[in-house]
């Protein structure tokens, strides 16, 4: 049997318990109330019978009992009275509902007070048993006690009375605590299944356990109910609604919250929505949706998942930067193993000088632009990643120059390396691409690098394909891509866009006469934050 069953029958038992003994004590307060009542009753009727002229003149006949037992036994079946006895002073019976007591002496020795004048209520033992009775004197015409009325209800009448109530309330109780505990029991196992079977302490653990999961996750998580009403909401999410954490957003409406939420729309189709964009609070999110299904696959509600987006670039950026990084050296292994089979070659053949003159041309190259990046733009980071990109270009056959009046070295400290790294690399990388689109030679990228003034500068310039107008107001929207190949577009100028914006700088690009495109950024140095 389940502990909520036996939970359920122990305390029905000891509510009916409890009832028998409030039965009981009902009882006893009941039965006291009728006695008063029916000793106040027979009193009465005593009284009414003492004031009947017909029974005091009986007193002075030589028969009183002919005429006096007639008229009580009348009275008597007409008011239920369990007997009316009327004596005279001496206790003879004249009047008794058992004829063959009529002229024997009254019993239960309560009739003292009353011929001196009293009428009382008592209880004796009479000829017929325990009874209450109500007892009055029989005045004559003299005022003078010529008798006595006894009217009386047995006990055990008064008794049984009161056990059919108590018996009648006990049988009431046992059918409601029944039907109670059978409805408890039936709605217990109800909850049971609804709550796949868990115990309140297994529930409470797992409301805490989901609590902590959700304050765990970076995305922010919102859950709607059927009428639109917010009943979950993590930290994540209320930081993204509500910056501050100013107000509470459970228990309020999804469109009060989020004005352009498709979750209701989920709730009616049923249907779910997976990395649609949305604006919260000023920023870019990508949100899923969700519905919930109860166990008979009704929709009861909706969840959304959303991140912003920035942060997904920023993730992005950073695989996007190892790759460049291995790209980088992979293009550095590939040119150096070409070099090497070329000298190599040239060795064989015994074109000795030759071989010299190619050594001596690769080593002033590299180790020009090496002292040049170390004497002008010292920043490892920075100069590493012009050094993958010179050395890609050589690979693809691309002329990547370096302007010699670049300088890079009074970088802020409150710039983020990484934000410059994403927005040289990715501008290069695209210049690259512009170049090797475009039906002309030679193919050539430059790259110019200033920190004169209240602003960094870079430029960088290419004799590519450049951009089409109708094209201009898409450029940094991400996933979009005016190449049409490969399905990993549309990323570049949207990471290099969103890293100027954490920068609190500008971008712009304009297009050459001769072809081609010069991007431009500036960031302020005293304004620069890396978030």
């Amino acid at each position: 049997m389940r502990l909520q069953t036996r939970l359920i029958l122990l305390i029905g038992t000891l509510l009916f318990v409890i009832i028998i003994a409030l039965t009981f004590s009902f009882e006893r307060m009941l039965v006291n109330t009728l006695q008063k009542n029916v000793g106040a009753s027979a009193l009465k009727i005593a009284k009414t019978v003492a004031l009947m002229d017909v029974i005091k003149d009986a007193f002075d006949e030589d028969n009183p009992a002919a005429i006096i037992q007639p008229i009580v036994e009348k009275v008597r079946l007409e008011t239920d009275a369990e007997f009316i006895v009327i004596g005279n002073r001496e206790g003879i019976r004249y009047a008794h509902p058992l004829p063959d007591r009529i002229g024997k002496e009254m019993v239960g020795g309560d009739n003292g007070p009353v011929l001196n004048g009293e009428s009382i209520i008592s209880e004796a033992v009479g000829s017929m048993g325990p009874s209450l009775r109500g007892k009055t004197p029989i005045y004559d015409d003299h005022n003078q006690i010529i008798g006595i009325v006894s009217v009386g209800i047995l006990l055990k009448d008064i008794h049984e009375s009161a056990a059919t109530y108590r018996n009648a309330m006990i049988f009431f109780a046992a059918i409601a605590l029944t039907i109670g505990c059978g409805g408890a029991i039936a709605i217990s196992n109800g909850v049971k299944r609804s709550i796949h079977g868990l115990e309140p302490k297994e529930i409470g653990l797992l409301y805490q356990e989901k609590r902590a999961i959700l304050e765990t996750i970076h995305e922010g998580i919102i859950a709607i109910n059927t009428e639109g009403i917010i009943t979950l909401a993590n930290q994540t999410a209320i930081r993204l609604i509500d910056p501050l954490e100013k107000e509470e957003i459970t228990g309020k409406h999804i469109r009060d919250v989020i004005p352009e939420s498709r979750l209701l729309e989920v709730i009616k189709s049923g249907d779910a929505q997976f990395d649609q964009d949305l604006v919260i609070n000023e920023s870019m999110v990508v949100v899923n949706r969700l519905p919930i299904f109860d166990r008979q696959h009704q929709v009861v509600g909706a969840v959304s998942s959303f991140r912003n987006k920035s942060e997904l670039l920023r993730l992005t950026e950073e695989l996007t930067q190892v790759k460049r990084y291995t790209e980088a050296l992979r293009s550095q292994t590939h040119e150096y193993s070409n070099k090497l089979y070329t000298i190599y070659g040239l060795i064989q053949l015994e074109s000795y000088q030759e071989a010299m003159d190619l050594i001596t041309h690769e080593t002033d190259v590299h180790q020009n632009l090496i002292q040049f990046l170390l004497r002008e733009i010292p920043d490892p980071m920075l100069g590493g990643i012009l050094i993958g990109k010179f050395n890609r270009a050589n690979e693809l056959k691309v002329s990547l120059e370096i302007d010699k009046n670049s300088s890079f070295k009074d970088i802020p400290g409150d710039i983020g390396r990484n934000h410059l790294v994403t927005i040289i690399g990715n501008l290069l990388d695209n210049a690259l691409e512009a170049v090797l689109a475009a039906d002309r030679d030679p193919k050539t990228v430059k790259a110019f690098l200033s920190d004169a003034g209240d602003d960094l500068l870079i430029e960088i310039e290419d004799n590519g394909v450049g951009i089409a107008d109708e094209t201009a107001d898409r450029l940094y929207e991400v996933g979009f891509s005016t190449k049409q190949e490969g399905g990993n577009r549309g990323f570049g100028l949207a990471i290099v866009n969103q890293a100027v914006q954490q920068a609190r700088g500008t971008i712009s690009y304009h297009s050459r006469s001769q072809g081609g495109t010069v991007f431009t950024v500036k960031i302020p140095k005293e304004m620069g934050r890396e978030l």
